[in-house]
């Protein structure tokens, strides 16, 4: 009887030798890659080094830049605004100013059976004029379509407004109560159809319609309490805001004339006429580093 040959073993011994290999090739990567820091131009790396600390810690010292340098150029993150020329603001004229007043004191005579009511309200600085009005004596509920009332109302009004040439915007409120209809989906298209109905109203009774426009606020900007019943109907109003002049009306309709004050408005003005940061310029110096400073301004470009 033959005797049985026992299982061939394929499995090798060697396995070992694979995994060392791979140990080998990594240490020598990593030998490699310490010996290539090592070789780094130390100097360069410096001025590379004091640039980007000078732009992120706000210095204003680039590398290589001397400390006249230093004084006269602007860092990238210094966040320092150079000093500006003295800005000589000229004051509102007069005459306008003037008219806004009288157009104030004319409102609040014809209309006071109407503001001792309650139902109008008239408020006015050396920027604008606004003439509040309920909304219950304009439109009927959750509705932009102008009663009888408003028409005579409004027709008045347009009265004392169509010999100026002043700006007009008229902005829409309501409460915060919700709605949903097939006309207005929120009380941002019923603020803001009530607002151009009021414009389209002063627009066929004479006043300029190159100088007016509708603005609705929503809900968003309540003037009275929205937890009572009384608070809710003060905030439906519309607002016919007369301003001093176009740039007035541009920052008054930017926030709502209610929620915003005349010195806020007044500081907006000065900063359009503030003159431009000059542009930032990027050079390298001779070292590398890297220097940012002002631009110069060209003699054509100051014409």
């Amino acid at each position: 009887m033959a005797r049985r040959m026992p299982p061939i073993d394929d499995t090798r011994q060697d396995r070992w030798v694979l995994s060392y290999a791979d140990f080998i090739t990594l240490l020598l990567a990593f030998f490699i890659v310490m010996y290539a820091i090592s070789s780094v131009n130390e100097e360069k790396y410096r001025s590379i080094s004091d640039a980007l600390s000078g732009v992120f810690e706000g210095s204003g010292r680039p590398a290589g830049a001397t400390t006249q340098d230093a004084a006269s150029d602007l860092a990238i993150g210094n966040a320092v605004r150079p000093d500006a020329p003295a800005i000589e603001i000229d004051p509102a004229d007069a005459a306008v100013t003037a008219q806004l007043r009288s157009l104030q004191a004319e409102l609040q005579r014809r209309f006071s059976p109407q503001i001792e009511a309650g139902s109008m309200k008239i408020d006015g600085n050396d920027l604008w004029l606004s003439i509040e009005l309920r909304a219950s004596r304009l439109f009927g509920s959750a509705d932009a379509l102008p009663e009888i009332e408003a028409d005579a109302l409004l027709g008045k009004i347009a009265e004392l407004l169509r010999g100026l040439e002043n700006p007009i915007h008229v902005e829409g409120f309501t409460d915060n109560q919700p709605i949903a209809t097939d006309l207005y989906p929120s009380n941002w298209e019923l603020s803001a159809a009530r607002a151009a109905a009021v414009v389209r109203i002063l627009a066929l009774n004479g006043v300029s319609p190159q100088r007016m426009a509708a603005v609705g606020y929503g809900e968003y900007q309540p003037a009275y309490s929205n937890r009572t019943a009384e608070g809710r109907g003060m905030n439906r109003r519309v607002l016919i805001v007369v301003s001093r002049d176009k740039r007035v009306r541009r920052a008054v309709s930017s926030f709502g004339s209610q929620q915003i004050s005349t010195d806020t408005v007044s500081e907006l003005l000065d900063a359009e006429q503030a003159p431009p940061l000059p542009a930032i310029e990027q050079l390298e110096t001779e070292n590398g580093g890297v220097l940012f400073r002002r631009a110069e301004v060209q003699p054509d470009a100051q014409r």
